[in-house]
């Protein structure tokens, strides 16, 4: 029998993540009397510093491009929204989802992916950077508030949706596989030395929901981005896998509809279309797979929250066009390549001079070894902001690159 479409009103599914089986917290905690675990760790993630720091930096245009384009943390925000709605059809639970949601982009340094192409570059000798271990390492060691513990201590079920909510990380034998062939990161492996999270099996349904999230918000909010930036226009998308569709839809509908509205009809139906199919070929894989336990979906041999593969086929291309024309377009790798270079900089002379750090960060660090010292430069250079990163380069350099 197909599972019917939850709203939130009925019982917790079979297959969820159940509160009161959690598997605790790595520092023993009294439960909450008014919360349960997830809700626990959704508040600490909104209210730690990392988070806060996620509205000064970069998604795809910087953040003082323009007020209209999103910063990594409205992206964070449209994720979660987008969690919450897939899980909450699927019966599981949305506020783990929903801290996954929040979490997930935790650990990217300034200036999205051009910054962590640079810190990866520069800490290859010591290891390399990967923000979604650097987002493991903020939750687990950088955040640094409580009395008892450093991190935030959050729950298993969190930190293993958090690792994994793209799959497994590793074979039964520890081995890595896929993207980590050559081994894992160097924050999932410390902490894999305190806690098992699993890293071979695939995360739960919120997780997964979380992961998909992530793809839909990233896919539908470039476009209108790119639009505003004049980078694209509509007449592009007409060439465009479902996009193009959708455009069709609205001007017979609408005909003579200004351009900004034309776009944002573009894009709610974007993610109407993609959150709907989500959520009738996730059934259909439950249905299928009929896992009556979160275990049974960790133990799955594959991945159960997915795109039909038709709508796959259109987000490839969809994904392709952004690459082609915004993320690859000429004035945003000219920026791009700038915000490297102030990243590169920022390391390397705080790399020769760790004294230069602020206080808090220097600690412990004299006579070092060099890969310790790497680290603690990267976890501070990660954690700037782009406006913290610019005027730190104009205060210890002659000229910083123009990223306007």
């Amino acid at each position: 029998m197909m599972p019917t479409i939850g709203f939130g009103a009925q019982p917790r599914a079979c297959y969820s993540v159940l509160a009161e089986q959690s598997r605790g917290r790595l520092f023993d905690e009294p439960a909450s009397p008014t919360r349960t675990p997830y809700q626990r760790d959704r508040d600490r993630i909104i209210h730690s510093s990392a988070f806060r720091r996620l509205q000064a930096k970069t998604q795809v245009f910087l953040y003082h491009e323009g007020d209209m384009f999103r910063t990594r943390l409205t992206h964070t925000l449209e994720v979660s929204q987008i969690a919450r709605s897939i899980a909450r059809a699927l019966s599981v639970d949305e506020d783990l989802a929903e801290a996954l949601a929040l979490s997930h982009d935790l650990g990217h340094t300034p200036f999205g992916h051009a910054g962590e192409r640079a810190l990866d570059l520069v800490m290859q000798p010591y290891g390399g950077f990967d923000h979604n271990a650097q987002s493991l390492r903020a939750v687990t060691a950088l955040e640094q508030c409580y009395a008892e513990h450093d991190g935030l201590n959050l729950s298993w079920e969190t930190l293993e949706g958090l690792v994994k909510h793209n799959g497994p990380l590793t074979d039964r034998d520890g081995k890595g596989i896929g993207h980590y062939s050559d081994g894992l990161p160097y924050a999932i492996r410390v902490y894999a030395e305190q806690q098992d999270l699993m890293l071979w099996s695939y995360a739960s349904i919120e997780a997964q929901a979380a992961a998909i999230a992530d793809d839909i918000a990233y896919n539908s909010h470039d476009i209108d981005d790119g639009l505003r930036a004049m980078l694209i226009s509509l007449d592009q998308l007409r060439d465009v896998p479902l996009v193009s569709d959708l455009l069709a839809e609205v001007e017979a509908i609408y005909p003579g509809l200004s351009e900004s509205r034309t776009a944002h009809e573009i894009v709610r139906r974007l993610i109407t279309r993609m959150v709907e199919d989500v959520i009738n070929t996730s059934m259909a894989n439950l249905s299928r797979i009929a896992p009556q336990s979160a275990d049974d979906v960790r133990n799955a041999s594959e991945t159960i929250v997915c795109f039909s593969p038709e709508m796959a086929s259109s987000v490839a291309g969809i994904k392709r066009f952004l690459f082609e024309n915004v993320y690859r377009e000429g004035s945003v790798m000219r920026i791009m390549k700038s915000a490297e270079q102030v990243l590169r900089n920022l390391f390397v002379y705080h790399f020769e001079a760790p004294d230069t750090m602020p206080f808090a960060w220097q600690f412990d660090l004299d006579g070092a070894p060099q890969k310790v010292v790497a680290r603690r430069v990267a976890d501070y250079v990660a954690g700037m902001t782009d406006r913290f990163a610019i005027q730190e380069h104009q205060r210890l350099f002659d000229e910083t690159p123009d990223l306007g």
